[in-house]
């Protein structure tokens, strides 16, 4: 597939979600949503439309990288031609796997395990359930339900280059998530970016901490140098755990609303 078929399918993918846009005038080189009127939501179904079409996976730390029509165009065009690569063309990390573990928490039994394919229900349960606070905190943006292409990235995962895990309890025989971790190695192959979230019943009962442990000790063990996270100025609670866990808070310089937190490992 060229460059011009690439721009061509970006283009359509953009005008199925927002009709009106006049693609043609677009600026490949000016964010597109500074251009396009495209909520969060219509973002995400953008990029869940792209995976689709053109048959690749994005996996979510990359999304901050195709802001542009020339960026995604650029980041496609890579992934079709090394697709055994990862999306920056760095070596994959070493094969150190996933942990697998269980806890007592105020007595119940929560299992830590690698995420996988077969859990977009759970995956979609678990985000619906969220309050609107939390889901914001998480997505950082106003996030209803999940289409099923994005919940299909968010359960395929590489596992041995990023890592997505999951915090379940058994209920009424079922298994629930009550918590999702995950990070994603950036363009370097030195560092990754976090994400955490735990089900509003699960606030302060530590679990977020044993999620945010285990996503350090894998980092390390596979050679990471740092880890990194954005969390929304407001979230306290999130704010409290990442100095326990001794990452450094920094400004961010793209937004006021966030916070930038570095830990080295």
């Amino acid at each position: 597939m060229q460059n011009d078929e690439i721009r061509d399918a970006v283009r359509a993918v953009i005008g199925s979600v927002a009709p009106g846009a006049d693609l043609q005038a677009l600026r490949p080189d000016r964010l597109l949503r500074e251009q396009i009127d495209l909520d969060s939501m219509d973002w995400l179904n953008v990029l869940a439309a792209l995976q689709e079409r053109l048959a690749i996976a994005i996996p979510e730390p990359d999304y901050g990288r195709l802001g542009t029509l020339d960026a995604i165009v650029a980041y496609v065009a890579d992934r079709r031609s090394n697709p055994t690569a990862d999306a920056a063309g760095v070596a994959v990390a070493p094969d150190v796997s996933p942990p697998e573990a269980d806890h007592r928490i105020d007595g119940v039994r929560v299992a830590l395990r690698p995420i996988r394919p077969d859990d977009a229900a759970r995956e979609r349960d678990f985000i619906r359930a969220l309050s609107d606070e939390t889901r914001y905190q998480r997505f950082m943006a106003t996030v209803g339900e999940m289409p099923p292409s994005q919940l299909r990235t968010l359960t395929n995962v590489d596992q041995r280059r990023d890592l997505a895990l999951a915090a379940t309890v058994d209920r009424d025989g079922a298994e629930v998530f009550v918590g999702v971790a995950r990070f994603g190695v950036d363009t370097t192959g030195a560092g990754c970016e976090f994400a955490v979230v735990v089900s509003d019943d699960w606030h302060g009962t530590g679990l977020a901490g044993i999620l945010m442990q285990a996503l350090i000790d894998v980092a390390r063990r596979r050679g990471l140098r740092t880890m990194e996270g954005f969390v929304l100025a407001t979230n306290s609670r999130m704010l409290k755990l990442a100095r326990q866990l001794g990452f450094r808070q920094l400004p961010d310089a793209e937004s006021r609303e966030t916070v930038r937190v570095v830990r080295n490992l």
